[in-house]
């Protein structure tokens, strides 16, 4: 069935076997998506930089340029999902074709679910992230960016240790709202912490002298006495 998310999505297919090509092209494009195709490593590269695809198909066992160099060539400026295709089933091509950047692997004789489910999924992982990516919270002068695990504080890039980023992150997720000690424990440091919630003011102290204008009389984390803390804008 063609979705209206996979018809706008792009792939792009590189094998040198006929059949191949024309069976995952004709299925491709009965769900909806479109698709560009090249028999040889060196068009690939060429067609990953010009044609902008949603995600690249790449066999291994390429004329002109293999799939690994061609792997390469494409990572060196494209983040596109690279699925790899091969008829060896040797771990060293796996391993190198990961480490080389490519995204998933896929043994031939492959059936035409498995390919399609692979697609969808590696497709749907990069929607997640862009998701993820749009999840910076900014409050005041203060902006948060949890998948960059970054923190900027009137116009300036501030570092925090993973503890302080991450107490910081609940707080500001719940800005507004009371955030109690154990929810901060919970949250932060697991629920199968075992030290005293004095770790908690320890943090929040060195938080504030990061992101106050003054730490000693802090506008943005607040203590609710005897419940726990809010962070106001």
């Amino acid at each position: 069935m063609t979705t209206a998310i996979a018809a706008k999505k792009k792939i792009l297919l590189v094998d040198d076997e006929a059949a191949i090509v024309h069976s995952l092209r004709y299925n491709l494009e009965k769900n909806g998506y479109a698709v560009a195709t090249a028999g040889d490593g060196r068009t690939a590269v060429t067609l990953a930089q010009t044609e902008h695809p949603d995600l690249v198909v790449l066999d291994i066992m390429l004329p002109l340029l293999d799939g690994i160099e061609a792997c390469k060539e494409i990572r060196r400026s494209s983040t596109v999902p690279i699925i790899m295709l091969t008829a060896k089933d040797q771990e060293f091509d796996k391993v190198l074709a990961l480490e080389l950047g490519a995204d998933d692997y896929v043994t031939k004789p492959f059936s035409l679910g498995e390919i399609m489910a692979r697609i969808k999924a590696r497709l749907r992982r990069v929607e997640v992230d862009a998701e993820e990516r749009d999840e910076s919270i900014t409050a005041g002068d203060i902006t948060i960016d949890p998948s960059r695990q970054r923190l900027v504080v009137r116009g300036r890039e501030v570092s925090l240790a993973p503890k302080e980023f991450r107490l910081l992150n609940v707080l500001m997720e719940n800005r507004g709202r009371i955030v109690t000690r154990q929810m901060l424990l919970e949250k932060v440091w697991g629920y199968d912490f075992e030290g005293e919630h004095q770790t908690i003011s320890v943090h929040i102290r060195w938080l504030r002298e990061k992101i106050e204008v003054d730490p000693n009389n802090p506008r943005h984390i607040i203590t609710i006495r005897s419940r726990g803390y809010m962070f106001r804008e």
